[in-house]
């Protein structure tokens, strides 16, 4: 048994480790993995169990242009500009004032006469070494969107513009037809809510018990005696 540690998401972070799974396709540019994710997500596909995985990645600096003291110094006011802007807002915010929107004004200026100077300054001292503006990017030959191996068919499928196979409906319930009652055997009576009692049958004549303290009457001449003892007398 394990214990998780506080520090196992800052781990993660700190070191990650490349996804697992099997390849669901393989791109060219970024944005072509970009649109098959999204077209997963528009599916409702869960698109957590997706990466992006960039092979063999390349540093380009693409160039733009030549650098010249108007274009450095078009550069540096500009980015100083937008810093003095930065501080006479701030300041009208703290002090709102009529006479703060002069100070603004006066920030925005003194910022482009800095950013000029310092732009200026950086560029001849640099000339020899670069005299050209460029852009650094880091890009892949290509693009692989990993999945995990339970939902690759799903995924395949859904790129491939295949929907996805509806459940099958359930039948509906038909009711029984009621069953035709089973006609009577002859000589039966027809069964009812309780067993029929069997009929009772009349003793036979000279079968009956005699009462206790009754004396049996005698027999009639001519009649066999009974096997019956004689009841005792009555005290």
């Amino acid at each position: 048994m394990s214990n998780q540690s506080p520090w196992s998401s800052r781990a993660a972070v700190l070191f990650p480790v490349l996804p697992k799974g099997e390849v669901l396709a393989t791109f060219e540019t970024y944005n072509e993995a970009q649109q098959a994710v999204e077209k997963l997500a528009v599916s409702d596909f869960p698109v957590k169990q997706l990466s992006i995985v960039g092979n063999d990645l390349k540093s380009v600096e693409r160039v733009t242009g030549k650098l010249t003291y108007g274009r450095v110094a078009l550069a540096g006011a500009a980015s100083g500009a937008w810093m003095g802007i930065f501080f006479g807002v701030l300041f009208f915010i703290f002090a709102p004032t009529s006479s703060s929107l002069p100070f603004v004004a006066a920030a925005l200026l003194i910022g482009a006469g800095f950013g000029m100077f310092f732009g200026l300054v950086s560029y001849a001292l640099n000339r020899r070494r670069r005299d050209f503006t460029s852009t650094m990017q880091v890009i892949a030959s290509n693009y692989q969107v990993i999945v995990e191996p339970g939902l690759v068919h799903r995924a395949r499928n859904l790129l491939a513009g295949v929907p996805e196979a509806a459940a099958p409906a359930a039948p509906p319930h038909v009711a029984e037809p009621p069953r035709a009652a089973e006609p009577p055997v002859p000589g039966t009576e027809p069964p009812t809510g309780s067993p029929a009692a069997p009929p009772v049958q009349p003793p036979a004549p000279g079968s009956e018990r005699p009462r206790y303290g009754v004396q049996s009457p005698a027999p009639a001449p001519g009649a066999e005696p009974s096997a019956q003892p004689p009841a005792p007398p009555a005290p």
